[in-house]
């Protein structure tokens, strides 16, 4: 199980003055010397946070696993070809929501994926990766498909209101984690993750390899700094794994 931070935030803040700082590459650099396994990063069609430019130098600048998450366009498809990271996450893009607001309805996206998308990937050595929610028929059609990785969408579960809401869900990430594995893809999770329902997730939801966490680790390193935040994750996973 590794940490891989997303640092769209940081280009979040840079981009709300129109000024060259904090660099979200930077800001990368730090996140792998605290001991982040790799870096996530979500280009959008309107470029809201990360831009092409940092898309580059970040390819260049990452020691780490290079996790791209992106909307299955045309646009997105070619950068990414170009730039070669490890891993593609497709995620599902609205151009009004704020952050991505769940997994693929894999009924949907299959037919289109399976003649266009993923063929233009074959061979370049890229894994793909789908984020989805836990549910069984999703998840089978993301094996038919042939994806590598399924990232599961935990929002539901971070946001639940009540413990009844939680562990309902938390049941059916545990299930569908169960059933990536068993179809021989790796199981990442990331989405609403944070220093205090971290730890449950762990505990509960087998077979974990990439845990991508954004938005809580960029806002409590406002106050703690980039390498604490991030060590402090680490510490909560390593703790969270072994018991």
């Amino acid at each position: 199980m590794q940490l891989l931070v997303n640092i769209d935030h940081i280009a979040t803040l840079r981009n709300a003055r129109g000024e060259g700082y904090p660099d979200p590459v930077e800001a990368a650099e730090v996140c792998e010397k605290a001991g982040a396994a790799g870096i996530v990063f979500h280009l959008r069609g309107d470029r809201r946070h990360i831009r092409d430019e940092d898309v580059y130098r970040l390819k260049k600048s990452v020691k780490g696993a290079l996790d791209f998450e992106m909307a299955a366009t045309e646009e997105m498809i070619e950068i990414c070809n170009e730039i070669k990271p490890e891993l593609c996450t497709l995620v599902p893009e609205g151009r009004e929501e704020l952050t991505t607001e769940g997994g693929l309805d894999m009924k949907k996206v299959y037919d289109d994926f399976n003649n266009r998308v993923f063929p233009k990937f074959k061979g370049t050595g890229i894994k793909m990766s789908l984020f989805l929610d836990p549910n069984p028929e999703d998840i089978k059609l993301a094996h038919k498909l042939g994806a590598d990785a399924i990232e599961l969408h935990t929002g539901v579960f971070a946001n639940a209101q009540d413990e009844h809401s939680r562990k309902k869900e938390l049941i059916r990430l545990k299930e569908g984690a169960e059933l990536i594995h068993e179809f021989g893809m790796t199981v990442n999770a990331g989405h609403g993750l944070n220093l205090n329902n971290l730890p449950l997730l762990i505990e509960e939801v087998p077979h974990l390899h990439d845990i991508s966490i954004g938005h809580a680790l960029v806002s409590k390193a406002v106050f703690w700094g980039l390498d604490r935040t991030v060590k402090e994750y680490l510490r909560i996973m390593d703790q969270a794994y072994n018991e």
